[in-house]
C-alpha cells in the first residue's frame, strides 16, 4: 500500500523506541542498585515492550490514529490541538485503542502527558506574558516532542515543605546555560521508561517572595546529569504471561524524582519565579482537562475489562444466581455511564481562549467520581465471582509437569479445558490480588457469600462481547 510505505516511514517504531531506551543511561536506582539497560532488566523488560507495542499500534494503523501536521507530515493523534469536535473524537479513538490494549491497566501511557504538551504549547501566550522566551520555549518544545514522539512522564508531588524547605524542588542559581534546580519531587511513574520529564507545578504557592524558588516549569531529559529516580519493589514477578498475565506486561514502576543540582537548558525553562502563572497553570490552559479527558478514557477500557472478566468468570464456572446477575448488571450499568459521560464531554465541547476545542469539564469530573466509588465493588464482584478458584491455580509449570493428567482432570469446566480456565483465574487474581492490583486500587474488599444458585435465568447476550474480549487476551502471545 503506497501510503503505508510513505508515510509511516517517519513515524517512531517500538524498535526505535526500545533502541533508544536501551542506551539512555538515565540514573535509575532498584533495591539497592543502579540499573543499566531498562530493556533486558527484569522489573521493566515487559512494561518496556507492552510500550513498544503502542507505538506500533500507531504505526500500523497511520489512518486511525495518526494525522496531518501543518508541515505536511505526520504526527501521533495524541498531539492533534483539536479545533473541532470531529478532531477530539478522533483523538479519543485513538485513546480508546491505546487503553483498551492494557485493559486500562497502564496509567502513564505516553497519550497522558501528549495531551497536556499540545494543550501547553496552544497557550504559549499564557507563558509569553511572564516572559517571551517562555512562549517560545513551549511552543518550540511542543514541536520537539510531536516529531520525536518521546515517551514522557510527570515528576509531582512536593515533600512536605513545613518540614525542611530544602527537600522540595527549587531553583538553587540561575547562570547563562539555565536554572540549577536541587530538590525532589515524590511520584513519577514509568520514569524508568521514559525519555523526556515534565516538571509543572505541583502544589498552590503563598504569594510571597520567599516561594519564588519553587515557582517553575520545565522539560528535562531523565538522562541529565544529576537526575535520579529511586524506584520502589517491582511488582512484576518475572514470570510467564500465563502466571501473571497483567503484571508481566503492563507494571509501570513509581519512582522518586531526585535533582542533584541539575542543570535546566534555557530553551526547557517554561515559567520561573511566576507564582501567580504557577497557580493559574493548569486552569487557564486547560491542560488538566485534555488529561482528564485521557483519563477517563482510560478508567473506561478498565472498567468495561473488569467487566468482561467477571462475565467470563460466571460462564466459565457456572455461577449465575440472582445476585450475581445484578452486581454484573451494575457493572455494565457503570460502563456504559461511563461511555454516556465521555460522550457528553465530547458533545459539550467549546473553543477555549487559545482556539482548542476543550471537552466539557462536570462530565469527566462526574465520571471519575462514579469509577472512584464503583471500583473497588468491581473488584469485590470479580473476587466474590471467582471465590478460592482464585488463589488455588496451578502455574504454568505445572502444566508442563508430570501433573498435567491430574491438572486436566481435576481443573476442568462443563465447557472449559483446565488449563484455559486456570489461566482466567489466573487473570482474575492479577486484576485484583496481587502486588500489582494494590497498585491499581486503593482499596482490597473480601469476599461475601456469593454463589450459584438455582436461579438458572442467563446473562444478558449483550455483554458477551465484553466476555469475547477477555477470551482474546488470553489467547495473546505478545
Amino acid at each position: 500500500m503506497p501510503f503505508l510505505a510513505c508515510e509511516t516511514i517517519k513515524m517512531r517504531s517500538g524498535n526505535n523506541y526500545l533502541s533508544s531506551l536501551k542506551k539512555f543511561g538515565a540514573e535509575i536506582w532498584l533495591a539497592g542498585e543502579r540499573v543499566g539497560d531498562v530493556t533486558s532488566n527484569s522489573a521493566f523488560r515487559s512494561c518496556s515492550r507492552s510500550i513498544a507495542s503502542l507505538y506500533d499500534m500507531q504505526l500500523e494503523r497511520p489512518e486511525q490514529m495518526t494525522y496531518r501536521t501543518e508541515d505536511g507530515g505526520r504526527a501521533g493523534l495524541s498531539f492533534i490541538q483539536p479545533r473541532t469536535i470531529d478532531e477530539l473524537r478522533k483523538r479519543s479513538r485513538t485513546m480508546k485503542t491505546w487503553a483498551d490494549f492494557s485493559g486500562g491497566m497502564m496509567s502513564r501511557s505516553p497519550e497522558y502527558l501528549n495531551v497536556c504538551i499540545a494543550a501547553l504549547a496552544a497557550a504559549r501566550d499564557f507563558f509569553a506574558a511572564s516572559d517571551p522566551q517562555f512562549g517560545g520555549n513551549i511552543a518550540n518544545y511542543y514541536q520537539q516532542a510531536r516529531k520525536f514522539d518521546w515517551c514522557a512522564t510527570l515528576a509531582c508531588g512536593d515533600p512536605p515543605r513545613v518540614v525542611d524547605q530544602s527537600r522540595a524542588l527549587r531553583v538553587v542559581e540561575k547562570t547563562p546555560e539555565g536554572l540549577v534546580v536541587s530538590g525532589a519531587r515524590m511520584l513519577a511513574v514509568n520514569a524508568p521508561l521514559s525519555e523526556e520529564l515534565l516538571v509543572l507545578p505541583s502544589s498552590r504557592l503563598q504569594a510571597e517572595p520567599q516561594y519564588e524558588s519553587f515557582a517553575i516549569a520545565f522539560a528535562i531529559r531523565c538522562n541529565t546529569r544529576g537526575l535520579k529516580f529511586m524506584c520502589r519493589d517491582a511488582f512484576d514477578p518475572n514470570r510467564s504471561h500465563f502466571d501473571y498475565p497483567l503484571s508481566s506486561r503492563f507494571e509501570q514502576m513509581d519512582c522518586v524524582a531526585i535533582f542533584d543540582s541539575v542543570t535546566v537548558p534555557r530553551d526547557r525553562v517554561f515559567l520561573c519565579g511566576d507564582i501567580a502563572r504557577c497557580n493559574a497553570l493548569f486552569a487557564e490552559t486547560n491542560a488538566n482537562t485534555h488529561a482528564l479527558h485521557q483519563h477517563v478514557i482510560r478508567i473506561t477500557a478498565k472498567a468495561e475489562f473488569m467487566l468482561g472478566l467477571a462475565v467470563r468468570i460466571a460462564q466459565v464456572d457456572g455461577v449465575n444466581s440472582a445476585k450475581v446477575r445484578e452486581r454484573i448488571e451494575q457493572m455494565d450499568t457503570t460502563t456504559k455511564v461511563l461511555r454516556a459521560y465521555i460522550a457528553q464531554a465530547e458533545a459539550d465541547a467549546a473553543l477555549d481562549k487559545w482556539g482548542i476545542m476543550t471537552p466539557a469539564r462536570t462530565p469527566l469530573d462526574q465520571a471519575q467520581r462514579l469509577f472512584t466509588n464503583e471500583y473497588p465493588q468491581m473488584i469485590r464482584t470479580i473476587q466474590d465471582i471467582g471465590s478460592s478458584n482464585l488463589v488455588a491455580t496451578p502455574s504454568e509449570r505445572d502444566f508442563e509437569s508430570p501433573m498435567r493428567p491430574d491438572l486436566d482432570r481435576h481443573y476442568g469446566g462443563a465447557d472449559t479445558e483446565a488449563r484455559e480456565r486456570v489461566a482466567l483465574h489466573r487473570l482474575a487474581w492479577d486484576a485484583t490480588g496481587s502486588a500489582f492490583a494494590g497498585r491499581q486500587t486503593l482499596s482490597e474488599q473480601l469476599k461475601s457469600d456469593v454463589s450459584a444458585g438455582a436461579d438458572t435465568k442467563s446473562l444478558s447476550p449483550d455483554l458477551a462481547p465484553f466476555a469475547d474480549r477477555i477470551v482474546e487476551f488470553l489467547e495473546r502471545t505478545d
